[in-house]
């Protein structure tokens, strides 16, 4: 059983029937474990509260502690977040997609699971062709936290996933080892001037650097 939810995957042209077989998992409100850019992630219908709550049991993760959402365009910001302010949208230029966490104010029908009661919500445009073409195969939002037992260290390749998370995914999509690291670099945009909580894949510098373009 275990082994048959665990498919291999292109890492940069993953099959489209494999890509329909996940989409169809997250409609109907499951999980699948999916790689990114630095880390694999569990994926999850970000606006389903019940998908949501898949994801804090399966990762044992503290309820005081947000989940960032994925995007397959700017247009799914509405209906996610308040405002765009200007430098979020020049920071979108310069880094979507890629390894850049966007924190806005939550749109008042964003489920509070997501922001743990902040009403901040972390987004990210992902750059990994898998994590693209997973979140393109669906019209919603998908979490994009990583997957792992909450404080307990990120895998990068599917033989280092803990069985508890293998046990309660649908389906896992196998691409072989991602590139590891700190994950995504997380801005918090809903104040003025933004400011970095996370140094991650996208140097600080880099992000300052854009800013006073």
């Amino acid at each position: 059983m275990t082994q048959n939810k665990i498919i291999r995957v292109d890492k940069t042209n993953p099959d489209l029937d494999i890509i329909i077989q996940a989409a169809g998992i997250l409609k109907a409100g499951g999980l699948v474990i999916f790689p990114a850019s630095c880390l694999y992630g569990v994926a999850a219908n970000a606006l389903c509260a019940d998908a949501v709550e898949k994801v804090f049991q399966l990762k044992q993760r503290p309820r005081n502690n947000p989940i960032l959402v994925l995007i397959k365009n700017r247009d799914q910001l509405n209906g996610l977040v308040t405002r765009i302010p200007g430098k979020a949208r020049v920071l979108m230029d310069r880094f979507w997609p890629g390894g850049v966490t966007l924190v806005f104010d939550a749109a008042g029908n964003v489920t509070p699971q997501l922001t743990a009661g902040r009403h901040k919500l972390g987004i990210r445009l992902p750059g990994h062709p898998v994590a693209r073409a997973l979140v393109n195969s669906v019209d919603f939002p998908v979490t994009g936290t990583s997957a792992n037992l909450s404080g307990c260290p990120g895998c990068t390749r599917i033989d280092m996933l803990c069985p508890e998370i293998i046990e309660k995914a649908d389906l896992i999509l196998d691409a072989g080892p991602v590139q590891g690291g700190a994950g995504s670099t997380v801005i918090d945009v809903s104040g003025t001037p933004p400011k970095i909580l996370r140094q991650g894949a996208t140097p600080a510098a880099d992000i300052y650097a854009c800013l006073k373009e």
